[in-house]
């Protein structure tokens, strides 16, 4: 252990992704989550991406209204899934985006919306960790005067990958990926301003 640490050779660990942005911004129309991650698959994680295994990652967003007599009411939920993939022949990483929010199909029976290409594996990573004002409830879902916060979670969906990959990853710590975080929604609208950065 201490020559791999001496070497500086990578160890297999689970590595949560990198918060580089992460709010929420509520308008007069809906609320909304912007975000970007930083994601750095490593180990047989890339090794599996490099031989064409599709790897499938997960956003989930509920919107909770708080109750002081009871659990906190559910008042928006909201699913998307993305599905990196490498096409030896183009030599392409390709992004899909599914907002199927069934699930329990396996990743082979997703309806995906929109493909992306890139051409290197951190650009394709750079549009999985990054969500622009990703519509989470519309305005009239927040009650006024209510306080209200979003649980967020990302990530590396291990049940939608091929069965026969499925088998022994629960117990390799590279393999898992995630982030959750509790984010409080704003009391007020902000008014919307001209650009979005």
């Amino acid at each position: 252990m201490a020559l791999v640490l001496l070497l500086g050779l990578p160890l297999a660990w689970s590595q949560p992704p990198e918060v580089r942005q992460l709010s929420l911004q509520r308008t007069p129309e809906a609320l909304y989550l912007n975000a970007r991650l930083g994601i750095a698959p490593h180990g047989a994680v890339q090794d599996a991406l490099l031989k064409g295994v599709p790897l499938y990652f997960v956003w989930e967003a509920t919107v909770l209204r708080e109750r002081w007599y009871w659990t906190d009411r559910r008042v928006a939920a909201q699913r998307r899934v993305l599905r990196l993939a490498y096409q030896p022949l183009t030599r392409l990483w390709r992004v899909s985006l599914s907002t199927d929010n069934g699930g329990g199909t396996g990743g082979a029976g997703l309806q995906y919306a929109l493909h992306q290409n890139h051409d290197t594996l951190e650009e394709a990573l750079a549009a999985i960790g990054r969500a622009s004002r990703w519509r989470l409830a519309d305005a009239g879902q927040l009650e006024p005067g209510a306080e209200h916060h979003v649980q967020f979670d990302f990530r590396l969906d291990l049940t939608l990958l091929p069965r026969p990959f499925q088998i022994g990853l629960g117990s390799q710590a590279e393999w898992s990926m995630q982030f959750s975080q509790e984010l409080q929604v704003p009391n007020a609208p902000t008014a919307e301003t001209a650009s979005d950065s």
